[in-house]
């Protein structure tokens, strides 16, 4: 496969995965699906970092743009383009990075609920970890299952942003290639 195909095949691949983080993050501002909790600030922090809207969103979706254009010009696109195309993917991993890093801490901290009689993140530093003991899950009596609702979200964006810092990995290759090796100039036959 040349190198320009590549490139469209990983910026077709990104854009689901940029949608799915914007998603994500914007359904964590309303657990249980109800809009009071965000009105009245009872968000988990980490969701506030908006580590899937600009991580995982915007700061992937420059770089997929880009990168689809430059596999658009011709086999190869040029040796500049594909250049410029390891600094746009660079910026892709940075992004999902961030998404990635927001999300485990997300996991980690556990989410902002009312426990005890008073809004607080009652998992955070806990042992052992939340995760793995359900029982601990009834502490927080709302936002209703608020626990199933941040976990499987955060793991949405951490396993989003994985295949994305792969993906652009994959293209910072792929534009190294096309940039020292030049394009696959094959001549169609007609």
């Amino acid at each position: 496969m040349c190198t320009g195909k590549c490139s469209r095949c990983i910026a077709i691949s990104l854009y689901p995965l940029v949608l799915i983080s914007i998603i994500c993050n914007i359904v964590l501002f309303f657990p249980g699906g109800d809009v009071k909790y965000a009105k009245d600030r009872h968000i988990t922090q980490e969701v506030k970092y908006m580590g899937g809207l600009v991580g995982g969103g915007l700061m992937v979706l420059v770089p997929a743009i880009y990168i689809q254009l430059t596999g658009e010009q011709g086999c190869c696109g040029n040796r500049c383009g594909m250049f410029f195309s390891i600094a746009f993917a660079a910026e892709g991993v940075v992004g999902a990075l961030y998404s990635f890093i927001v999300a485990v801490l997300g996991l980690d901290n556990g989410p902002l609920c009312y426990a005890g009689g008073s809004w607080t993140t009652p998992f955070k530093n806990s042992n052992p970890p939340y995760l793995t003991d359900y029982k601990l899950w009834g502490e927080c009596s709302e936002p209703k299952n608020v626990v199933q609702f941040n976990t499987g979200l955060f793991i949405t964006l951490v396993v989003t942003s994985c295949l994305q810092v792969l993906l652009c990995a994959i293209q910072m290759i792929n534009g190294l290639i096309g940039c020292l090796c030049g394009g696959c100039n094959k001549k169609e036959q007609a």
